[in-house]
């Protein structure tokens, strides 16, 4: 199941209303009920058994018909607004997320305000004269943080007050006051003001410190420290004493050994005892057959008076002799060479050792925002550290513990992925949230309202999504009572012109750096915000979930498609997938300006529902597979985004289209790889054809010398993969050649050339109802 898509969807009117089952949630609670009994960390049983209850949740809501999952409104009494507990795959508890017991901002708040410590007292006190001034000079501090939307409400009130607003003031109060006794409405005061909204981070600087705070002594390292630090010198000992009996040919024992060094004998072997209760990591000096074990063995029986049987004595002989020869001799310059240099290894400093250093270092700077310079963060080691800490002076930080800092760096988006720190679309997607807030702040006048309606921008999107059917869309930010209130104050002109830049900026980012990937769901989201603040009419289409999918489309699929057709009309991207855009066209135009079909209260496009389905072959069969082939024509006809991003939105990344299909072509080559051994490589093939398709997109927006050109490459980067890749790849890639080098080229129905050969060309798609062909023996 995708997680992340937003509209799950039912099936036509003959259809039966779907349900969705507890099979799912079942399967959750087991899993987590295992982790909770045999995990061997704590804070993993401790989380698991959170979970454990969650779904427990869950499941006795769905029993008692007291949750509806499936709809927007999943809790009895809760109007979507409300911000709902959401557990994997869409499921929710049945609990608010801004519910609860007081947080103990709240209990200090009730005490400042001289109230009972319930929720209700707080909220009647807030719409006081005295509870409106201190709102209002938290607004205008800024030093308050909105985790919940919820949290945002009476902010909210106390600046419609303050703007004479009186009337908006009291309808959202009315809107709000039922839950008001449950739900927290109250903003948590914070040290810092809020952040500057331009500048965005993947995690903050309390983020970063709990990463380091979790690095513990690394088990394996430290029995190696041991090793080389305790047990290989106190070797070195008893194969001294063991020397000081051997005769001028080497041999050891060829004497009864005299008193004082029996007497020596004992002491080493008393130290031993002591330095196995005080070095407890390394046991390989327990080990009988271990060169250690033999000497002190040895030594014990000789210490106790007793004679060495010949195999023992034979055995220690051959110990000494053969330590002797692979290190030298205790005193030697080989071996004092040897022990220096395991010294020096021994004498490194651990990676939890740095990671108390870094968070010395990040303790001064606030904890809920991003670092504007992680430079000083990460320098060496500097004199006053290594005094107190016992690093040594200009001592690297280890790159691992670097990357954990720089991931809490607060730059512009595009500094963030130049610099690592976005490694992929899906993170991209996280970030983008702070950016749209900005834009979105952008139409409002006041400073502090716009502070007020960024922060209740970014923690709207940390909403989870719901899992949704019938055509159901997630809630929008403008739906919640507190954002329709202030609606009147938006000045739309002034955020136009902004969104649209952000919009090219971020589409051309997710292009140009993820040329291989589909835009992940919540950018989708991002991106359709964008686009509806900058007015462009430009349809986003999310990836939809093949295993609830009921056959239907909204009518934006069709406008996606429509634009694509405007695009790639007689391009080899048409030409290769069997497109005929004209009909699309057409049937866009049809259907536009009459009245589409509802299904279950909900717009959809039937024509193109059937389009795809006929491209699929789908017929009336329904399964997982069958319903991933239709999808898939759905987003090969609307390019899934691309199109919209570069005909409606203007992107033009500045590697190029030829850069970006060689990207995607190397992204391709490295998913096949990984086809060989993989005992369910459905997932990566799929993948693999979606960079594919992305491919054929850049490429046919490059002129035809370009296209020939790139062929050629394709040779040569091909030969730099595993053999079996090329072999896999042989037959998409001669259908690639035959639709570049002939204009009336077309596959025949079943994705082959049409010749009928025993190795014919392909079309390559990820979907498939049998055996896929790229993952047979080549």
């Amino acid at each position: 199941m995708n997680d992340d898509a937003e509209q799950q969807h039912s099936g036509p009117a003959p259809m039966p209303a779907p349900v969705v089952s507890t099979g799912y949630a079942r399967h959750q609670l087991a899993k987590a009920f295992v982790t909770a009994l045999t995990h061997e960390d704590d804070a993993a049983r401790d989380r698991a058994e959170r979970r454990v209850r969650d779904w427990r949740a869950v499941l006795a809501g769905m029993a008692a018909g007291t949750l509806t999952i499936g709809s927007r409104t999943p809790v009895r009494g809760l109007p979507a607004w409300i911000t709902p507990k959401v557990v994997r795959g869409g499921f929710v508890t049945g609990e608010a997320s801004a519910s609860g017991p007081l947080l103990p901002y709240e209990t200090e708040a009730a005490r400042a305000a001289g109230v009972p410590a319930d929720r209700g007292a707080l909220f009647a006190y807030s719409l006081t004269e005295p509870g409106l001034a201190r709102l209002g000079a938290l607004l205008d501090s800024g030093r308050y943080e909105v985790t919940v939307p919820e949290e945002a409400v009476l902010l909210t009130v106390a600046w419609l007050v303050r703007a004479g607003e009186v009337e908006a003031a009291v309808e959202l109060v009315g809107a709000v006051r039922p839950f008001a006794d449950r739900l927290r409405f109250l903003p948590r005061p914070s040290a810092t003001p809020a952040p500057d909204a331009r500048a965005v981070h993947r995690r903050t600087v309390g983020d970063a410190a709990h990463t380091l705070s979790r690095r513990r002594p690394n088990d394996a390292v430290e029995t190696q420290r041991e090793a080389l630090t305790v047990w290989q010198p106190f070797g070195d000992e008893l194969l001294a004493l063991w020397l000081e009996t051997a005769d001028d040919s080497g041999q050891v024992l060829r004497s009864a050994p005299d008193a004082a060094w029996r007497r020596r004998a004992a002491e080493l072997l008393d130290r031993y005892h002591r330095l196995a209760v005080e070095h407890a990591r390394c046991t390989k000096h327990r080990r009988p057959k271990e060169n250690l074990a033999v000497l002190r063995g040895a030594l014990e029986e000789t210490v106790a008076g007793r004679a060495l049987d010949a195999r023992r004595l034979g055995l220690l002989r051959h110990v000494v002799a053969s330590m002797v020869r692979r290190r030298g001799a205790p005193g030697s310059e080989r071996l004092r060479a040897l022990r220096d240099r395991q010294a020096a290894q021994a004498a490194l400093p651990s990676h939890h050792a740095f990671a108390q250093l870094l968070l010395r270092r990040i303790a001064p700077l606030p904890q809920d925002a991003g670092a504007a310079d992680v430079a000083p963060l990460t320098a060496p080691v500097t004199d006053e550290e290594s005094r107190a800490t016992g690093l040594l002076a200009g001592a690297p930080v280890p790159d691992a513990l670097c990357r954990t800092v720089e991931t809490s760096l607060s730059a512009s988006v595009d500094v963030l992925v130049e610099r690592g720190v976005v490694p992929s679309a899906e993170v991209l997607a996280e970030l983008v949230p702070q950016l749209v807030a900005a834009t979105t702040a952008e139409a409002y006048a006041d400073d502090a309202l716009r502070t007020l309606v960024a922060v209740n921008y970014r923690a709207f999107r940390a909403r989870r999504s719901l899992l949704l059917l019938n055509l159901a869309h997630q809630i929008r930010v403008e739906e919640l009572p507190w954002v329709k209130a202030l609606a009147p104050h938006q000045n739309a002109e002034a955020v136009e012109d902004t969104a649209r830049e952000v919009l090219r900026q971020v589409g051309e980012l997710a292009v140009g750096a993820f040329p291989g990937t589909l835009l992940p769901n919540p950018l989708v989201r991002e991106l359709s915000v964008l686009a509806r603040q900058a007015e462009l009419g430009a349809p986003f289409v999310e990836e939809l979930a093949a295993d609830i999918f009921m056959g239907t489309f909204t009518p934006k699929f069709l406008q996606a498609a429509r634009v694509a057709a405007e695009l790639l009309t007689g391009t080899l991207y048409e030409r290769y997938y069997g497109i005929d855009y004209a009909a699309v066209r057409n049937l866009a135009i049809a259907e536009t300006g009459t009245d589409l079909t509802r299904t279950r209260r909900s717009r959809t496009s039937p024509g193109f529902a059937e389009l795809c389905r006929a491209r699929a072959g789908a017929g009336d069969t329904r399964s997982v597979a069958v319903n991933g082939t239709v999808i898939e024509q759905a987003q090969i006809l609307t390019t899934h985004n691309l199109a919209t991003l570069v005909h409606r939105v203007g992107i033009a990344p500045g590697p190029g289209w030829d850069e970006l299909a060689r990207h995607a072509y190397r992204t391709v080559c490295r998913l096949v790889a990984r086809v060989r051994g993989n005992p369910r490589p459905l997932a990566t093939v799929k993948d693999a054809a979606y960079a594919w398709r992305q491919m054929i997109f850049y490429v046919s927006l490059c002129p035809a010398r370009t296209q020939r050109a790139f062929l050629d490459w394709t040779d040569e980067e091909t030969a730099r993969h595993p053999g079996h890749v090329a072999a896999r790849l042989a037959p998409a890639r001669a259908g690639l050649r035959l639709a570049t080098a002939d204009p009336d080229f077309r596959f025949a129905p079943d994705g082959t050339d049409g010749t009928g050969s025993a190795s014919p060309a392909r079309r390559f798609q990820g979907w498939t109802t049998k055996r896929h062909w790229i993952t047979e023996r080549p």
